[in-house]
Order: structure tokens, then sequence, then C-alpha cells
């Protein structure tokens, strides 16, 4: 199974689609080492995230912690403090790193709102390229504002020779806002259709699958309903910067225990983990993020290989661009069938404006009540 850890909901990012650091965690009151080492082995993969996790002064305890827990590594960072990057590659190169990057300069600073913040990220690459790293790529989410240079940023990626990973506009508790949505849905989706393709034109088996991956977003951007039906809670679970785990981090209510008073066996497998997963097992979201799609596509018996019908997909595909012939997406995906919102409200930059921010208190339970998030 996989595990997320948001070490830190501190950031210096000041993104349009989150608001997290307006809301960032006191230090003293974060995830420390020792309720790290409570965690055990043999997880396939552990992403370290955030927030920011590069604000951690901890960073390389906890790579220190976690990488003998998993056969994957993961911090997903804003490569903004590349340094600290560059010395957790330097001790292991293994690590796996992704970067997010919105778009070219321009474009991913005004999401981002992060002044130079493009120049930043590719300096960043440059530094853990330098350093050996070993698994290194840039992240994007979909969204109206870079829609149109998502098939470059790729091209780009693929000349670096890093990979690339994608999302699409979403909600979650942790970003205290719930009215991300994208303004059109059909023109958006659209675009993903050449990402697709340009995945499977890939020498790479691995981006082969991920043009799988983002068929997925593209019925997520339309509002439809998950391609597979969702594990988290079973294959993978959050914890929050306060020790609590949850089944994902899109629903606050999916609560499941707290490392700090239980054990993790205690926590994965109590009552209230199986109340838990039977809500999963009902949720109507159509989440279709990195962390559920790829649990959900894995095959059950042996978790490195991909279920049958997503095999099928992409070796009848790959063969068909391989052929010059186009994917014919109107099989997969039903354009007739699109979201209509009852209300859209218009992103903001905060580039040259930050809003004022407010350290949490030590309790975990105080999110931002908005009610219940509509994924779609």
């Amino acid at each position: 199974m996989d595990l997320s850890v948001i070490t830190t909901y501190r950031c210096n990012s000041r993104c349009s689609m989150c608001n997290i650091w307006k809301h960032p965690t006191h230090p003293d009151y974060e995830l420390d080492i020792a309720t790290l080492e409570k965690l055990p082995g043999g997880f396939d993969h552990i992403n370290v995230t955030g927030g920011e996790p590069t604000l951690r002064t901890d960073l390389l305890d906890i790579c220190d912690a976690l990488h003998p827990k998993a056969k994957t590594l993961e911090i997903s960072t804003n490569g903004l403090r590349g340094y600290v990057l560059e010395k957790v590659i330097e001790r292991y190169p293994d690590v796996k790193i992704r970067i997010s990057v919105e778009g070219f300069e321009g474009t991913n600073d005004t999401i981002r709102g992060e002044k130079g913040g493009f120049e930043k990220k590719m300096e960043a690459m440059e530094r853990l390229v330098a350093a050996g790293g070993t698994d290194l790529g840039f992240a994007t989410t979909f969204q109206d504002e870079n829609i149109d240079e998502v098939v470059s940023l790729y091209q780009m990626s693929e000349r670096l020779k890093v990979e690339f990973a994608t999302s699409a506009l979403h909600n979650a508790f942790q970003f205290h806002k719930n009215d991300n949505t994208i303004y059109d849905r059909v023109r958006v989706a659209k675009r993903v259709e050449n990402l697709v393709t340009e995945m499977l034109k890939s020498s790479s088996v691995k981006t082969w699958f991920r043009a799988y991956m983002n068929l997925g977003l593209i019925a997520k951007i339309l509002g439809q309903d998950r391609l597979h039906p969702c594990t988290q809670g079973t294959d993978n679970v959050f914890i929050d910067p306060w020790g609590d785990v949850y089944a994902c981090n899109v629903r606050n209510d999916l609560l499941m225990g707290n490392l700090h008073l239980q054990s993790w066996e205690e926590v994965y497998n109590g009552a209230r983990a199986e109340e838990v997963r039977t809500q999963v097992a009902g949720c109507p979201q159509n989440c279709w993020m990195v962390s559920s799609a790829k649990t959900a596509i894995r095959n059950k018996h042996v978790a490195r290989l991909p279920k049958l019908a997503v095999l099928r997909w992409v070796a009848w595909n790959k063969i068909r661009v391989t052929l010059g012939r186009p994917i014919l997406f109107e099989r997969y995906i039903d354009y007739s069938n699109v979201r209509i919102e009852p209300r859209v409200v218009k992103r903001r930059t905060y580039l040259t404006k930050p809003d004022k921010k407010q350290l949490q208190p030590a309790e975990s339970r105080r999110y931002t009540q908005i009610g219940e998030f509509f994924n779609r």
C-alpha cells in the first residue's frame, strides 16, 4: 500500500487554487520523527508532501526515518528551495522528486503566486540532475489558465529526460476553499487528448500508462464518474501534520485515527477504519488524483502490474498511435455528459497582493468548515 505524509501546512507559494499558505501550521505542533518511526516498513510508496516539505528544517531526518520503510520515497515540492532538495539527493539519489510547475514563466508565476518561480524550479531541476537524482520530474495541475501549455511542458520534460506527472483542478479540505472549478470543461478536456496522444508516442512504458491516467483525468474534468472504484483507506492513506490519519485528503470526515494516540496497527486495522472504508465504497466524489488513481488501476494480485482492462487499453492505443492512427476518444469519453456548475468563482492571482496568513492551532480538527466538497 501507499502512504502520503503531510509534513506541514506552511508554504512559500501563494497558489490561486489553494489557500494552505493562509493557514500554516505552527512548527512546534507538526509531525515529529518519533511519530514517523511508529510507522511499519513494507510500504510500496511514501509521498512526503505539504504544504511545502522543504520548509521543514528536519527534512533529511524525515527521509532517514521513512526511506527504509518504502520501496519508493517521494517528495512533492514547489522546487523553490532547490538547495534543500539537493542535500536529500546527495544522501538518497533514488528519492523521487516531483516539482510542481503550472506553465512557463508568466503562467506558472501567476497561478502559483511565485515571483521568478519558474526560473527557480528550472535551477532546482538542474541541481538535482547534477547531484545524481535518478527519479526526477515535474508535476502539473490542469486548469483553464495553463492547459494550452501542457503539451509543451511535457515535451520540455522529455528533452530534459525527466518525468511528467499530472492532475486536474480539484478541491480538498486542507485547501480551505471548495470553489476550484474549471470554467470550460470541454475545452480543457479536449486539450488533454493531445497530451494522451503525445505520451503514447513515447518509448517509455511508464509514460504509456500515464497516458491512461490522463484519460481518467478527462473524465474527471468533465465531471463524470471515475474509471475505476476508489480504494482510499485501504491502498493509500494520508497523515496530516498533527498525526491524524485520513482515508484521503478530500473529505475530512474520513478520519481513521491518530498516530500520537494509537499505534499504526490500531489505526489501520481498527473498527473506525472499517467504517471509513465502507464510506469510501459509497463516496460520490469523482476524485482522480495520482494517489487514488494509481492504486485503483493496480492488479489486485501483483501491485506492480496494472489491471487487465488498463493493459488492453494501453496496448491497443499504443499500436494505433504507432501506426499513425488517431485514438478514438469517443469510445471512452462521453462528451455529451458534462457537469454544469451552479456557480463559478473566478480564481485570483496572489503574485502581487498576498492576503494575510494565520498560524493554525495545535488542535487538528480545526479545518475550515465549508461543507461537502464536490470534485465533479
